[in-house]
């Protein structure tokens, strides 16, 4: 039972004093039939292009070495966009919208590609500290600068998820609270609005998916 406004991204908010919320992150395997992946279709169709040019993309951004890595990212904009989508649905938690799960995203990827950069790319790690031409007497906070910024990449990944997700959900929140005390007059103009506001969501929803997949791939190509 919803017992306030933030209620909707609170994980342990139950149903029939079970934590079901964590399982709305499993729900889009139930809208994908298994003959999805057996009869060739529309749908099929539509969804391959769409993983085709986002890997011919990202294999772009890669540069090289890519060696199927780019369905990393694939597999990680598809998850991140079945959750967002799904968030919009009524009484469907939305994960993503939690900093738990998007920090689980983007921190044990953004390890991956320090350690593996340290370890086998040392000197190209270091050299990516320091812009080139940058006056000798200025290194010292170049590297302080390029420490922090690099140190806060998975944070700054998981905040904008999180913020953007929370943002629009709590903004139609409110409008869909003032309703009954509004007249018929105006009903009409907030439904208008909330429709509006629902493809905003969807659109966004759509974008943070592709923007975090993005921006993972030029963090990756950065440690070869």
């Amino acid at each position: 039972m919803m017992t306030n406004l933030f209620s909707i991204f609170d994980p342990l908010t139950n149903l029939f004093n079970l934590p079901l919320n964590w399982i709305s992150t499993f729900i889009g395997l139930m809208f994908i039939p298994h003959s999805f992946w057996l009869t060739p279709n529309r749908s099929f169709f539509f969804w391959n292009f769409i993983l085709i040019k986002l890997h011919n993309e990202f294999k772009t951004l890669m540069n090289k070495n890519s060696n199927g890595s780019t369905f990393i990212f694939i597999s990680m904009f598809s998850f991140i966009l079945f959750n967002n989508l799904l968030g919009l649905f009524p009484y469907i938690f939305t994960s993503t919208s939690h900093l738990v799960l998007s920090l689980s995203i983007s921190l044990p990827l953004w390890l991956s590609f320090m350690f593996y950069g340290w370890i086998n790319n040392t000197q190209h790690m270091f050299i990516h500290m320091i812009p080139q031409g940058t006056p000798p007497i200025l290194m010292p906070f170049m590297v302080l600068i390029e420490s922090i910024s690099n140190i806060i990449r998975p944070g700054t990944l998981a905040v904008r998820l999180t913020a953007n997700m929370i943002a629009g959900h709590l903004l139609m929140t409110l409008l869909s609270g003032t309703g009954p005390n509004l007249n018929s007059n105006f009903i009409i103009f907030l439904i208008l609005i909330q429709i509006l506001l629902m493809i905003l969501e969807s659109a966004v929803a759509i974008i943070q998916s592709y923007v975090i997949a993005i921006l993972s791939t030029l963090y990756s190509s950065e440690v070869n």
